[in-house]
């Protein structure tokens, strides 16, 4: 195997962690923020293609592959960008992508591609599995139109999207549609999230949509949305591997500064034996993360690869972080501190996205089967 890089993808490493240098003072800036992003920061981003990260040239987008995405992820991870990337250019883009009508793609598939329209899934609900199980709001017929009424959670950036992208149970089974928030019927609530980061609570109170805002065929949304999922999985693994990197950093620097008994903390076994398994477990999960990305761009399937990678890295991520404020102590627990910034994102990004129980369960049925 060739684990190299090209020079274009070094390059492209090298571009994204410079523009997100400075991105940990707005991780804190904007916790809690009804809108959770900057805007400067998303002009950059669109302005050197990233906002059509994937997206295919005819719909104004870079046609990146997903290893060139997860080098932008990694870099993401390691500054904890808060921006709405991943739900509108990897989720809300792919699934328009693969199953939106010609109209619907050239109404919202360039504005996303350029960074002018932001658009986002909402799709988990209070106290339902992250499987097709847990989709229980309703699609109703009503004529022409179809009335959505029920409850979603943990919708990122809700108030500044254009449309949600929002999964519902209809009489066929679960379909796709493109909801505007501002619609009557619908109510967002801000959440506070163990991360600080910007998620809604969504209600929908016999919200009428038309028949032509369903994205695909009647009963074909949770196919759809499972293959774009893959992708997301894949990329989320790669932000928590640049996280759990950078926190490897930041903890192997404090272990060396700090002192205790006339020596480094570093020097007692505890702590070098504990950065030791850290470092070996994120290299085992770039790895993985790496090679869900490449069998992916070859054409082959990840069915399996993108839950084991999202599993895996993001429990990595967890230990490290878990490990940091130990080795920091008290003081990691300090808004001062770093690690801690690092530490509740990693649990979030664990229980988000798939759950441990659903992404096994995936794993399980490609074994077994």
């Amino acid at each position: 195997m060739d684990l190299a890089f090209t020079d274009e993808q070094e390059m492209l490493r090298q571009a994204v962690r410079g523009l997100c240098t400075d991105a940990l003072e707005s991780v804190r800036l904007l916790e809690d923020d009804p809108k959770g992003f900057d805007d400067g920061f998303w002009g950059q981003l669109a302005s050197m293609g990233l906002t059509g990260l994937m997206l295919g040239e005819e719909h104004g987008g870079s046609a990146m592959g997903l290893l060139d995405a997860v080098i932008v992820y990694e870099e993401f991870g390691r500054s904890l960008v808060p921006s709405p990337h991943l739900e509108s250019t990897v989720v809300s883009a792919g699934v328009l992508a693969r199953a939106g009508t010609p109209d619907q793609q050239a109404e919202w598939l360039p504005g996303i591609a350029d960074g002018r329209s932001i658009l986002t899934p909402a799709w988990l609900e209070p106290d339902n599995s992250s499987g097709p199980s847990g989709i229980r709001l309703s699609a109703v017929a009503d004529g022409e139109d179809v009335i959505l009424t029920g409850t979603k959670r943990h919708v990122a950036y809700a108030s500044t999207a254009e449309r949600l992208i929002l999964l519902a149970r209809g009489e066929t089974g679960i379909d796709l549609y493109l909801v505007d928030p501002k619609a009557n019927g619908v109510t967002l609530t801000l959440q506070r999230t163990v991360a600080g980061d910007t998620q809604y609570r969504v209600d929908l109170d016999g919200v009428r949509v038309p028949g032509t805002d369903r994205i695909g065929a009647p009963g074909t949304g949770w196919a759809t949305w499972h293959t774009v999922m893959l992708d997301a999985l894949v990329l989320v693994a790669a932000r928590a591997v640049g996280a759990a990197e950078a926190t490897h950093a930041l903890t192997t620097d404090y272990s060396r500064e700090r002192h205790q008994f006339g020596k480094p903390i570093a020097a007692f076994q505890a702590i070098s034996h504990s950065l030791a398994d850290g470092i070996t477990a994120i290299d085992g999960a770039r790895v993985l993360v790496q090679r869900a990305a490449w069998t992916r761009d070859v054409g082959r399937s990840i069915e399996t690869l993108a839950p084991m990678a999202k599993m895996f890295a993001t429990r990595t991520c967890r230990d490290v972080t878990g490990v940091a404020i130990q080795v920091h102590g008290g003081m990691g627990f300090t808004l001062e501190c770093d690690a801690q910034l690092y530490f509740r994102r990693a649990k979030s990004w664990q229980l988000n996205w798939f759950e441990d129980d659903h992404l096994e369960e995936l794993i399980a049925r490609q074994v077994l089967d």
